[in-house]
């Protein structure tokens, strides 16, 4: 078993990635999710910092975790560091204190402290409080937590996503976040040996994450400028990627049914009445249509809810999430599976100012 530790404050959003790639995860405590194993998959995630091989769970307090440590068989040697963390403040422990006494615990049982190179590192997560609620998600229950859980850390998530858009060759102003990029798609599965297609890509930065998770890449764009930038931030900060991009309509691309694994795209945005020939309803519609013709997973982002859209165009809704940006920008994600089996989800609302 495994203890994930999660990063940014959407724990359901952030467990929910983290469940697309890594088997048996599950929601324990604000920022602290478990997972049954995990491998390499750990390193693409954009929501989670790390997993740490558990050795123990208790409540969160400071003497709690002591004295699980000291009942814990270790059959480690060599020089070790511990690192403690107070999630989000939660627990109202001290770290420098955790550190110091769980520390005395591993001298006591022989090891050597070494803070700059140790051979390995114990985590102490501390949180405390209400869990996230969201039935798409295993333990978020909206239930209240006081966890510790200690853990050798064993797989450190990378992190490192494509330049940021105002660094890139080609950029627009609204460009999407790497992060986000990332994460929406992790959450298509995308990854090597898997096709993903963006057929709104704008200046190309989801078809960017999923060239770097190793997956082959189809974007389109109705706008010629776009599929020329779109062309440069990839033939610049993709190497090795199998990619195309061509200048097409979304609701009526070239590509024969069941051609892709996976679709990601991010709707426009705003209220206006015509995107090039289409009302935006009718692109967003036909849009769909044509995800589920060419794929059996779909994962959309806008800034409105398309449920109805989705289920028009024969989609499962597997999940949705809201997502707030900025005071002006929520962004609606839904994960659409097409068969039999999709169950409607709950909105988890992200966290305001006030309760963090």
């Amino acid at each position: 078993m495994y203890w994930l530790e999660l990063a940014g404050e959407e724990d359901a959003f952030a467990t929910y990635e983290a469940g697309c790639l890594v088997p048996g995860v599950e929601l324990l405590a604000p920022g602290i999710a478990r997972a049954g194993r995990v491998g390499d998959e750990v390193v693409r995630l954009a929501y989670t910092r790390a997993a740490h091989e558990a050795i123990g769970r208790t409540d969160a307090t400071i003497a709690s975790a002591v004295a699980a440590l000291r009942a814990t068989s270790i059959d480690r040697t060599g020089s070790v560091a511990v690192r403690a963390r107070d999630v989000r403040g939660t627990a109202e422990i001290s770290t420098e204190r955790a550190e110091r006494d769980l520390g005395q615990v591993l001298v006591d049982r022989g090891f050597d402290v070494d803070l700059d190179d140790p051979d390995h590192v114990l985590r102490a997560l501390f949180a405390a409080g209400d869990r996230a609620d969201h039935r798409a998600v295993e333990g978020a229950d909206g239930e209240v937590a006081d966890v510790c859980v200690l853990g050798w850390r064993t797989v450190v998530a990378d992190r490192d996503f494509a330049r940021k858009p105002t660094d890139r060759p080609f950029f627009q102003p609204g460009s999407m976040a790497p992060v986000d990029a990332r994460a929406y798609v992790n959450i298509a599965r995308a990854g090597p040996g898997r096709t993903l297609l963006d057929p709104m890509c704008g200046t190309g930065g989801i078809p960017l994450e999923a060239g770097a998770v190793g997956a082959r890449v189809v974007a389109a764009d109705a706008q010629a400028k776009m599929v020329r930038g779109t062309r440069r931030n990839l033939r610049a900060l993709l190497n090795g990627t199998d990619w195309t991009v061509l200048r097409g309509d979304a609701t009526r691309l070239p590509i024969v049914d069941d051609g892709v694994d996976c679709v990601v795209f991010d709707a426009p945005y705003g209220r206006q009445s015509k995107i090039e020939r289409h009302e935006l309803a009718d692109l967003v519609t036909g849009a769909l249509t044509e995800a589920n013709r060419t794929s059996d997973r779909t994962v959309l982002i806008a800034d409105r809810d398309w449920r109805s859209a989705a289920i028009d165009a024969g989609w499962n809704v597997t999940a949705r999430f809201s997502r707030r940006v900025h005071r002006s920008l929520t962004r609606h994600v839904l994960v659409l599976t097409d068969g039999p089996g999709g169950a409607e989800e709950t909105v988890i609302d992200p966290p305001t100012k006030a309760s963090r």
